[in-house]
């Protein structure tokens, strides 16, 4: 599968460049705000309300100045937009990952261990929960990131947001933790298109192939097919896997047009300083069979 960029201007699932994309909410989820309101950016208090017991995890919501059990002690929890702004600001450059949760919702108690299993994995991201029920600060905090389905995921890189997810498991969320916080992998990330030339230069000499995944920040099949690209980076020695953000700036988004990339994910196949291929979509068989094709391996079906 795979998204054409004109589509991704003007429709979901991929918007145009400028914008933050939301996932459908799913109406079995926890709710901030009721389904009808008069003025959407208002915080409701009652609507957090609840007469069941809390189903969340109660190391997650233990009150401020308790520690926390070793098993999730990267995840840090926040009580106020203050401590909010001064957890991004410390995290510079790094991902941040926020889980936006409630006491009482069901599907924030069963995602918040597998965000706890990626901090202890993903040690150059930085994992935040806001439990939204949990004071007036928290809830203001909220209101001010317009929160209102939990459990909701918002991503960070200096201080920006870059991307939001409602409603996902937890093999979207490894993904999105992949594909927005990848520093340390194989895959070389490339920013301009002078960086496509010195890595097509460099690799002249050793003649290997080079696999040039082009997508865009917020493309939901470029998303999904990175992890494959990680894991094929660590068993393919012999392969040299690099990623471009074509939407990262205007250098990048001119590659995308010298190159004809009119539908991401774009693989760009590699060799002697020259594309011999390409591969378009999102299909891991597919792509890993190209692959093997373009290092002149015979591929059967």
């Amino acid at each position: 599968m795979a998204a054409a960029i004109t589509n991704f201007l003007t429709k979901p699932p991929c918007p145009n460049l400028h914008s933050i994309p939301k996932a459908t909410c799913l109406s079995s989820h926890g709710s901030f705000l009721p389904p009808f309101v008069s003025k959407p950016r208002q915080f409701s208090a009652k609507s957090l309300e609840t007469s069941k017991p809390p189903r969340f995890i109660t190391k997650a919501t233990a009150a401020p100045g308790t520690k926390k059990a070793p098993s999730d002690e990267r995840v840090k929890q926040v009580h106020s937009i203050e401590e909010f702004d001064e957890a991004l600001k410390a995290a510079k450059n790094k991902l941040v990952v926020v889980e936006f949760a409630a006491s009482h919702s069901y599907h924030s108690s069963k995602i918040y261990p597998f965000m706890v299993e990626l901090s202890r994995t993903c040690n150059d991201v930085e994992f935040i929960l806001v439990m939204g029920d949990e004071s007036d600060k928290t809830r203001e905090l909220c209101v001010r990131e317009e929160i209102k389905k939990v459990p909701h995921f918002s991503f960070y890189k200096s201080m920006e947001k870059i991307h939001e997810e409602e409603g996902i498991g937890p093999d979207q969320l490894m993904g999105d933790v992949l594909y927005y916080g990848d520093s340390h992998s194989a895959v070389v990330q490339l920013h301009s298109g002078e960086d496509v030339q010195k890595l097509m230069e460099d690799h002249k000499v050793d003649q290997k192939l080079i696999v040039l995944d082009v997508g865009l920040k917020h493309c939901g099949p470029c998303v999904k097919v990175y992890p494959t690209v990680i894991k094929l980076s660590r068993q393919m020695e012999s392969v040299v896997f690099a990623r471009m953000n074509g939407d990262e700036n205007e250098s990048c988004m001119q590659f995308l047009k010298d190159m004809d990339v009119v539908e991401v994910p774009t693989f760009l196949f590699i060799r002697d300083g020259e594309i011999c291929g390409r591969y378009v979509g999102s299909g891991k068989g597919e792509l890993i069979g190209e692959i093997l094709r373009y290092q002149g391996v015979r591929v059967t079906y």
